[in-house]
């Protein structure tokens, strides 16, 4: 199936939402989480495809634009997963299994970044794993 730009675009701020989810899941966003973030974006995630953003950059950015808007308007985990999941079941067509296999290992590193995983970060994984089987 045709991604278009609309879809791809959304697909890169649904991962901001989920991996804004995953670091504060535990109450708080640790400085070391978002350094992870923008380390994953930068090696791994500008590299997955060639879509880009109305303005003619890597769409990838669109994870580190809306994780930083999430942080100052400080949405909640749940409210962040659920919109991510709402976005992967009406587009699923959208997530290779390169995206999901990404995507999961961006959430283990951001989990694992401050001080390992605690129950809250535990949870939002096995959530993630079966989402995203």
């Amino acid at each position: 199936m045709e991604h278009t730009q609309k879809t791809m675009n959304g697909l890169y701020q649904n991962l901001g939402k989920l991996f804004y989810a995953m670091a504060i899941s535990d109450g708080s966003i640790h400085v070391k989480e978002w350094d992870k973030v923008k380390e994953i974006v930068k090696e791994d995630w500008l590299y997955i495809d060639d879509f880009t953003d109305r303005y003619g950059t890597d769409a990838a950015n669109q994870i580190e634009i809306v994780f930083d808007w999430l942080v100052e308007y400080e949405k909640s985990s749940d409210a962040c997963f659920e919109e991510f999941k709402d976005f992967y079941k009406e587009h699923p067509h959208a997530f290779s299994e390169e995206i999901k296999v990404l995507a999961k290992k961006t959430a283990g590193a951001i989990a694992s970044s401050f001080s390992g995983k605690n129950k809250s970060e535990l949870i939002l994984l096995a959530k993630i794993e079966l989402l995203l089987k």
